[in-house]
């Protein structure tokens, strides 16, 4: 595989998708991204351990101790970032990797990218699993017509404000609104938008996915009270929605 680019002076940086849970990664990852993963070895990583496990699965027999690993997460100091590109200008493919799912969507990797392009190095993104595009394919809400809005307020007033924000938006754009939260906090979640929410609004619930325990259901705001289902400590995205064509 060719890991340079059309300036031979310069190397690449390749955005690396990992896997979303605990399963085998070759089973949810394009063999694109074992054959560059064993090229390289330079990584920018959310999690040092977490990225040397999973280059390990990835390649069992790469010489661990030839890795150079660079931490960025919200520990990382601004000027340290700045150091990180050097590499590549000297020739040194690098690749990015987020702890789970695309560097750089709802992850870590856009300040990279976005360092990249300003320095004129090619940036190749690989194909990989994200949660987003996941759960909207299996939400049956718009597709066409949707926003992520990361994490909603922790404070409980707050939060129950954005939910009916985010439900007035829906209704008056026709767009999805996708966003998610701590996994401990799932259930709280779930009860904030039953009593925030419309009971015609529609609710998605996307949690697991790619894993054997992956559970996606879109319900009416009334059927969902009907039920007791518990998404605790499981990662989830949720959708809702307020169809205008509905009323």
């Amino acid at each position: 595989m060719e890991l340079k680019n059309q300036d031979k002076e310069k190397g690449v940086l390749y955005l690396i998708p990992s896997p979303l849970g605990q399963n085998a990664p070759m089973e949810v990852l394009p063999l694109t991204v074992r054959k560059v993963i064993e090229e390289l070895t330079h990584f920018i990583v959310e999690n040092e351990k977490d990225a040397r496990a999973f280059i390990k699965r990835i390649s069992p027999k790469k010489n661990q101790s030839t890795l150079k690993l660079f931490p960025l997460n919200k520990f990382t100091l601004p000027e340290e970032i700045l150091t990180y590109l050097d590499p590549i200008e000297e020739g040194i493919t690098i690749g990015v990797i987020s702890d789970a799912g695309c560097p750089g969507v709802a992850d870590p990797g856009a300040e990279i990218v976005k360092m990249a392009h300003r320095k004129k190095i090619t940036i190749h993104p690989l194909v990989g699993p994200s949660s987003i595009l996941l759960a909207i394919m299996g939400s049956g809400l718009n597709g066409q017509n949707f926003a992520f809005n990361g994490y909603l307020p922790i404070d409980k007033a707050k939060r129950q404000k954005e939910i009916k924000k985010l439900e007035k938006k829906s209704f008056d754009f026709n767009q999805s609104q996708l966003f998610i939260e701590t996994p401990y906090r799932n259930d709280q979640m779930l009860q904030d938008l039953l009593k925030s929410l419309d009971r015609n609004t529609e609710v998605c619930v996307a949690c697991d996915l790619t894993l054997p325990t992956q559970f996606i259901k879109t319900l009416s705001v009334k059927e969902w009270k009907k039920l007791n289902l518990t998404f605790h400590k499981r990662p989830a995205i949720f959708i809702i929605h307020k169809d205008p064509l509905s009323i």
